[in-house]
């Protein structure tokens, strides 16, 4: 009866924001507050607050499991990372904490933990943001992931400090869990591609993670993310996260539900998340300015600091164990953050594009490694996006064209294919200054095999606008997206289904032309 009920209200007021283009996590924490009120002044049986709570917490092992299947350290281990997340953290709760204290009228180490809340941003927002424009891997990308990565430590160091249990003798057994990666690596090897995926990762991230640190004394959200972190260089650790992520996502549903469903706003609650709210583009231009200290880009600074423009679920969780009178008013900042962030992030190439000639002479003369400009001097021929479809049209170029050049925005693959004998650069191919700042004196042809619909259009644009007269094909699903990137100035889009269905048909008429 009760599960029913939550389905019910999640489901409509999810859909509900989504329909007007906001993050469907603001209409589950509508969802509770419709709830409460139905409970307190309809008599409503709409709450049954252990299971709910139950479901929030293994919602939040979930993610903190999946934050350490993506825990790379050679990305969190970069100054920009360490420096712009501590620097943030500190700056935050400096200028947080006192002003905290004078307005709410609160005791220094109440003001001092609110502000520590307020100073995270939100991993769920971010990485759901960047990966619908598939920018998780491009260097802005990976910069505020890395930085989110680093405030969830701080924000499990903060809990671990809040919730004041001392650990046990058998704590000391975490020292040895590095031993058991072998093993890990064993059972994930052996676990196919099906349910038994699932259950290791749920054996993993709330058994052994969480339950077993919870018996030695230690914080569980701790242990699932040790858990995670030890899987993280695995090759299937992306898989595993997939696996996950549907799971997790309904799981968190009980953890907005819950956070809802806690207590109706008055107005001292709404007057906190409204004025913490006026102050939350200072913490983007704090990020902006920090990350242009280390040699960022101003590109890269402006779409790293926008992306992490918010107010964050994990604040949420460290409220939940030090500061419960102070969730309702933190539940209404982090959905307020999210109706201002998740439509500003949309738009962000096209707020940079408008913004650029202001913000590039705030660059230090002095460039980030991962930014140094490309020359693209002998290349006649160039791949813009080296994913599966970009690869092969690499491979094929290179049976007629010896001058071939591929580029992407990711580190990894960029190595895995100088591994293999190709010649690919870094470069993020949406980057607007980027082609502007381009060389290519005997290009001929580009082939733009880049998964983003707007890296398309941006590249074809620009290439056009530098006066490039040589031929332009770029592939695409849908007829819609083919005429946009024909009339940024394209030569052809052709559709990638329509094309395989082609090559299939030419290779049995090959086939059987031969017998005949």
């Amino acid at each position: 009866m009760f599960e029913t009920i939550w389905i019910v209200f999640a489901f409509i007021m999810g859909l509900a924001v989504k329909t007007i283009g906001l993050p469907p996590l603001v209409g589950y924490l509508a969802a509770g507050f419709v709830l409460s009120g139905l409970s307190t002044y309809a008599s409503l049986p709409v709450e049954d607050g252990r299971a709910l709570e139950h479901l929030a917490h293994l919602g939040v092992l979930l993610l903190l499991f999946t934050v350490g299947l993506k825990l790379k350290i050679r990305s969190v281990l970069r100054p920009e990372v360490i420096g712009g997340s501590l620097l943030h953290f500190g700056i935050t709760c400096v200028v947080f904490t006192p002003g905290i204290y004078w307005l709410a009228g609160l005791d220094w180490p109440t003001a001092l933990l609110l502000a520590v809340a307020l100073s995270f941003s939100s991993t769920v927002l971010a990485a759901k943001v960047l990966e619908s424009k598939r920018e998780l891997r491009a260097f802005h990308g990976r910069v505020a992931i890395g930085i989110l990565v680093m405030q969830d430590l701080i924000a499990l160091a903060v809990m671990s400090i809040a919730s004041g249990k001392t650990p046990s003798a058998f704590a000391l057994l975490i020292f040895g869990l590095p031993l058991l990666r072998p093993m890990l690596y064993r059972l994930l090897d052996a676990s196919g591609h099906d349910e038994l995926l699932i259950l290791l990762g749920l054996l993993l991230a709330l058994a052994l993670g969480g339950y077993g640190f919870e018996v030695v004394g230690l914080s569980s959200e701790l242990g699932a993310l040790l858990f995670g972190a030890m899987l993280a260089a695995h090759p299937r650790s992306t898989e595993l996260s997939k696996s996950l992520w549907s799971i997790k996502e309904v799981f968190l549903v009980g953890f907005f539900l819950q956070i809802g469903m806690s207590g109706l706003p008055d107005s001292d609650a709404m007057m906190f998340a409204l004025v913490a709210s006026l102050v939350l583009p200072l913490k983007g231009i704090l990020f902006f300015f920090l990350l242009l200290i280390f040699r960022l880009r101003a590109r890269s600074s402006f779409l790293t600091s926008l992306s992490l423009t918010n107010y964050s679920e994990f604040g949420l969780i460290v409220a939940s164990v030090a500061l419960q009178e102070w969730l309702v008013p933190l539940a209404i900042t982090v959905a307020l953050s999210f109706v201002f962030s998740a439509p500003i992030n949309r738009l962000s190439h096209v707020l940079y594009e408008r913004l650029s000639r202001r913000l590039i002479p705030l660059e230090s003369d002095r460039r980030h490694p991962d930014e140094q400009p490309v020359s693209l001097d002998g290349t006649r021929v160039l791949v813009a996006g080296m994913g599966r479809t970009g690869s092969a049209a690499y491979d094929q170029m290179r049976l007629s064209e010896s001058q071939v050049t591929g580029l992407d925005s990711d580190p990894a693959k960029v190595e895995k294919h100088l591994k293999e004998g190709r010649h690919v650069l870094f470069a993020d191919a949406e980057d607007t200054a980027f082609w502007q700042e381009l060389q290519i004196p005997r290009l001929q042809a580009v082939i733009l095999s880049m998964g983003d619909i707007e890296g398309k259009i941006i590249a074809t644009r620009m290439l056009r606008e530098k006066g490039f007269t040589g031929y332009i094909v770029a592939h695409t699903m849908y007829n819609d997206e083919a005429e946009k990137i024909r009339d940024a100035g394209a030569d052809e889009a052709y559709l990638s289904m329509n094309e395989t269905g082609v090559a299939l048909a030419t290779h049995v008429t090959d086939i059987t032309g031969a017998a005949v």
